[in-house]
């Protein structure tokens, strides 16, 4: 199949599924985070996306079946192969020849078990990139110092990632070091998850910005930004066990370590009380649980999700709703400047079945949140952004006066933890809250290709997904 054609075919099935869900290009740009222009010439076959987790977004907003999900990933694979190739048979026709005696030849046989075990890469490096020589080589000093000194700065970069140093070996990413998110997308799902621990709460003085930003920095390197683990997360889900009633200061296991926390999140003016199992609709909640549908009761109402997250083990599927309610504890006013997303950890989806909440044939609906706000977290840099005709932050809250943000984050690519760090003001006094589980990272995984099944109104048992009359 040639590359025109199996772009003509992605870009066929993508307008096919645009078409039925009766959504126009702006409402999916929107929720997609990216341009209408962008999301009409993937529909058109004009460009083909690089990375397939947005294409998988957008089948899951337009209500696409398991099967035309795999459908849908057969085509893009082959029209980015196609992409790939018209590229570099263009970059081959128009590169300048290049004098063979500027290459040098590396042998295949040297390799370094340290990083064979951990599957470090260098990036941007290839092992096709990396000729050898044929016939006669004139030795130039110039030249073959050069690719001295460039082998050299590959094999330091890659004994630079195998030397430093583990965060550690608690689960949840409770005890790593600072994920490192990339746009390649395939690699870090497959391999040990990086992992962070949630910042403690924090205020200070706001009057002199200099030093608050060397405090910014001194806080960043104490907290271990930059480091990378190589150890693996827990497979164990991330899941709360309550409908979230402590403050959204909680770091996780590990967090008796740093002296000063408590008391810094005491006295911040304000507190968050955080639901993480809330849902925007039960047609739009799914959970993914390790369990067959044998073993798994019926979906609870909304306000026993948490429980029955907690004796399944399940995880949010596709999505996951959150509600902050954010009160001060005085009559004095504090601003909620914003929130930012912080990884935890980052890997392949689970390969568990999928649960839809929602009873087939019967309708949703509900109420649109004033604060309303989306995450992707599948993003290489996820970030709060407000949803389309809402405000965005500051904010002003009060003891008398609360805020109610409402947050939808959606993963399709990979397992994600993460949490939230929320900045306010008040006064000449500042700092930030970390938003979390009851201490543990948030999670939520992508359902791509999972079994998936439904609960029929007034049935005894789940069934297959579609198969309900």
């Amino acid at each position: 199949m040639s590359g025109g054609t199996a772009a003509a075919d992605f870009a066929a099935l993508l307008g096919e599924l645009k078409e039925r869900s009766g959504l126009s290009y702006g409402v999916l740009a929107k929720r997609l985070h990216m341009s209408t222009s962008t999301l009409h010439r993937y529909c058109n076959g004009d460009a083909v996306p690089t990375d397939y987790a947005p294409v998988e977004r957008f089948a899951r907003l337009c209500k696409a079946s398991p099967g035309e999900l795999v459908e849908l990933h057969r085509r893009w694979v082959l029209a980015d192969a196609g992409r790939v190739r018209k590229g570099s048979g263009s970059s081959e026709a128009t590169s300048p020849e290049v004098d063979p005696a500027v290459n040098a030849e590396v042998s295949p046989e040297v390799t370094c078990p340290e990083v064979a075990s951990s599957e470090v890469a260098s990036p941007g490096v290839a092992s096709s990139e990396v000729a050898s020589l044929e016939g006669p080589v004139r030795w130039r000093p110039r030249r073959a110092l050069l690719a001295g000194v460039a082998a050299a700065v590959v094999l330091g970069g890659v004994g630079l990632a195998v030397a430093v140093p583990s965060g550690g070996t608690g689960d949840e990413g409770r005890r790593g070091a600072v994920a490192v998110s990339g746009g390649g997308g395939g690699q870090e799902g497959t391999g040990p998850a990086a992992s962070v621990s949630p910042s403690a709460g924090s205020s200070s003085p706001g009057g002199d910005k200099t030093k608050g930003k060397d405090k910014d920095r001194k806080d960043g390197k104490d907290r271990g930004e930059g480091a990378v683990s190589a150890t693996p997360s827990s497979a164990s889900p991330g899941s709360g066990s309550g409908s979230g009633t402590g403050t959204g200061t909680g770091s996780g296991a590990g967090s008796d370590d740093r002296p000063g926390r408590d008391s810094a999140s005491a006295s911040a003016p304000l507190t968050v009380d955080t639901e993480p199992h809330a849902w925007e609709s039960p047609c739009s909640q799914r959970y993914l649980i390790d369990l067959p549908p044998g073993r798994v009761g019926p979906p609870p109402p909304e306000q026993d999700a948490p429980g029955w997250v907690a004796a399944t083990g399940a995880v949010p599927s596709g999505e996951q709703f959150l509600k902050l309610t954010v009160q001060g504890k005085g009559q004095q006013t504090v601003v909620v400047k914003g929130l930012t997303v912080r990884m935890a950890g980052k890997r392949a989806p689970l390969a568990w079945n999928d649960y839809a909440m929602g009873y087939p044939g019967v309708g949703c609906g509900g109420g649109v949140p004033t604060r309303f706000f989306t995450v992707a977290l599948d993003a290489a840099r996820p970030g709060v952004v407000p949803e389309a005709g809402h405000a965005n932050f500051p904010f002003k809250v009060s003891e008398s006066d609360p805020e109610v943000y409402y947050i939808r984050a959606d993963a399709s690519a990979y397992d994600v933890r993460w949490y939230l760090e929320l900045r306010w003001s008040s006064g000449d006094r500042s700092g930030t809250l970390a938003v979390d589980d009851h201490g543990r990272p948030f999670r939520t995984s992508g359902n791509n290709g999972r079994p998936a099944y439904e609960f029929p109104l007034g049935g005894e048992k789940w069934v297959e997904e579609g198969t309900t009359e």
